[in-house]
């Protein structure tokens, strides 16, 4: 999944190099915690916050089929 999210927001911004996805796994919870360079955070949350609902939505589609809960947390620095 970690890769399923580094390859959408590295799609989604300008600075592809800056993605940084780190992934903490807790038995059947995993947090998902996506940095992108300052710039490059409206591109990732999208107006209204869309892209990122976007994002979740195909994240829990994937958590449903392996059976785990999966949280994405967009990092501010």
């Amino acid at each position: 999944m970690k890769q399923l999210v580094e390859g959408i927001a590295r799609a989604l911004v300008d600075n592809p190099d800056k993605v940084l996805v780190e992934e903490i796994v807790d038995g059947k919870e995993v947090l998902l915690k996506l940095t992108v360079d300052d710039s490059d955070m409206g591109k990732v949350i999208g107006k209204k916050g869309r892209i990122a609902k976007s994002i979740r939505t195909v994240l829990k589609s994937v958590s449903n089929k392996k059976k785990v809960n999966v949280t994405l947390e967009i990092v501010e620095d």
